[in-house]
């Protein structure tokens, strides 16, 4: 997306990152659920005029990937290749993601900053040679601690995640002093609270940290598919280390000093629960030891559930999003995550479910509504959008649920990244409309010809129409095809794809579609499911 004049040169750009994912396979919904988070937030951000930048990517060393890609008869670095360019890219343009910039840690430009930013922790004595022997987990790339272990019937040792065996490996390896940086985290954490969100997972952090924290392995010897460790390179930098560092080297660290200073800090890391303590304990040590800024807030989203399991590909249920999208369509898809679960908690997924929502909310409240409003400009007024003249209460009582509709979304998404809160607010005004055309009966009102009832109708008429054009801004961040296609069925003036034409605060400001405005009846926005079938 390009800049607009709206956008401060300068100004400190509202900085969104996903994880960077694991390449051992193709994505499932579990990693299209966050990534399309952080779009939902950051289109919501732009079309307030604000700078932004969104970046996504994959993290590609380490020795799952190593050993996949042995599996397949491949280099590690062809398979990264090829999953990167045959599956994760092409996914995220199939679902409207607009990222900034995709960063892939195999990368010349992240893996020479690595090793820059550990020989400067090196040399202020922050890190340094011992050993270690413990229960590792390949799956999580992370040595465990007892109590992140379960046990299986056999007595076998599982990493609570994977509930795969773990490896007990004992080899010679670089530590970075995460210990000192317990107090200093604490206190951080207290003097700001909203750091991690939910508030679960910062009492769980919080805890974690108070119980004291061991220094930390950065480097591995016992295989060679990572970044060299710079000053000995029988090593390489342990995976956390390398993928962390990603959110800075893809803006510009060591690199470009005026985009780093206009981005980092991130204003919001999106994660999975699973790597909370990589985000929220980790890589702030890391980032105070450098004198590096933190970041604004980690906020940590739930799992996706099937069948009572985490999503993944490891339990056979990680299903492609293409597998939904080509029955429900990329909008809708795109809607249903962020409606059907509370962002921060864990949700199930079923189709059962996203048919009923998608049937109630989006064909019928919404879809139906668009339609039979254009239908009626369209019969009455010869599709030209007629100029309201007769406001009462009933049309106050509309404009008064735009505007609350408009500050609740904006504070939900823009702020709380509670997605699910605003979309609702949004279609509590959809619901509120409907009710409104169905308590005016237009129809009947068509029927007195004279002035005044003439003037009813246009006025009945241009009070959904508008209403539908602030919708359409409202929720061209979620769903950007069919806010696009609704914006050209009511003939608005202005691009909705112009950044900033209509931010999103001024869409309560009543009566931006121009009287006269062309209004066409076009393809059903969200087509009955049986419909779609045939």
């Amino acid at each position: 997306m390009a800049a607009t004049g709206s956008e401060k040169q300068g100004a400190k750009a509202f900085y969104v990152t996903t994880p960077i994912y694991y390449v051992n396979d193709a994505p499932h919904l579990g990693h299209a659920y966050t990534t399309v988070a952080g779009d939902v937030l950051t289109r919501w951000h732009r079309q307030r005029g604000e700078k932004v930048w969104y970046l996504t990517g994959t993290d590609e060393h380490g020795q799952k990937i190593m050993r996949t890609a042995e599996a397949n008869d491949v280099t590690p670095q062809a398979w990264c290749d090829k999953l990167v360019e045959e599956a994760w890219k092409p996914l995220w343009e199939h679902l409207n993601i607009a990222n900034d910039d995709f960063i892939r840690t195999t990368q010349k430009r992240h893996t020479d900053r690595v090793q820059e930013f550990v020989q400067d922790l090196y040399d202020k004595d922050e890190i340094y040679k011992g050993g270690y022997e413990g229960p590792y987990c390949v799956g999580c790339e992370e040595y465990k601690l007892p109590g992140d272990l379960v046990e299986a019937e056999d007595g076998t040792k599982l990493c609570a995640v994977h509930k795969k065996p773990v490896e007990i490996l004992k080899e010679e390896n670089y530590f970075f002093k995460l210990s000192e940086y317990g107090p200093k985290l604490l206190e951080f954490y207290e003097a700001n609270p909203g750091f991690i969100q939910p508030e679960s997972a910062r009492n769980e952090v919080v805890n974690f940290v108070k119980q004291g924290l061991e220094d930390l392995s950065i480097s591995r010897s016992t295989f060679d598919w990572g970044v060299p460790v710079p000053w000995d390179e029988k090593h390489v930098i342990y995976v956390w280390i390398d993928a962390l560092l990603n959110y800075a080297t893809a803006v510009g660290y060591n690199e470009n000093p005026a985009k780093f200073d206009e981005t980092f800090p991130a204003n919001v890391h999106l994660i999975g629960k699973d790597i909370l303590r990589f985000h929220a304990v980790i890589w702030p040590a890391m980032l105070m030891a450098q004198g590096l800024p933190v970041p604004g807030r980690v906020a940590a989203n739930g799992w996706l559930m099937v069948g009572g399991e985490k999503m993944s590909k490891s339990n056979l249920t990680g299903i492609k999003p293409q597998d939904l999208t080509s029955h429900f369509g990329v909008d809708a898809y795109r809607w249903y995550f962020l409606r059907a679960i509370a962002f921060g908690q864990d949700g199930s997924f079923s189709w059962e479910d996203f048919s009923a929502r998608y049937t109630s909310e989006l064909a019928n409240d919404y879809g139906n509504l668009a339609s039979r409003v254009a239908a009626m400009v369209g019969k009455y007024f010869g599709g030209a959008l007629p100029a309201s003249a007769a406001d009462g209460e009933a049309e106050k009582a509309v404009h008064e649920g735009l505007a609350k509709a408009v500050a609740v979304a904006d504070a939900k998404i823009g702020e709380e990244l509670d997605f699910q809160g605003g979309i609702l607010a949004i279609f509590e005004f959809v619901k509120q409309v409907n009710g409104y055309i169905t308590e005016q009966e237009p129809w009947k009102v068509a029927k007195d010809e004279s002035e005044e009832g003439r003037a009813r109708l246009a006025t009945i008429l241009y009070t959904a129409a508008e209403s539908l054009r602030a919708v359409a801004v409202l929720l061209n961040p979620i769903m950007p095809e069919t806010s696009q296609a609704l914006w050209d069925s009511l003939g608005a003036e202005a691009s909705l794809g112009a950044l900033a034409s209509q931010p999103v605060q001024s869409s309560a400001t009543w009566g931006q579609l121009p009287a006269g405005a062309t209004v066409t009846k076009g393809a059903v926005l969200f087509p009955r499911l049986e419909e779609k079938k045939a």
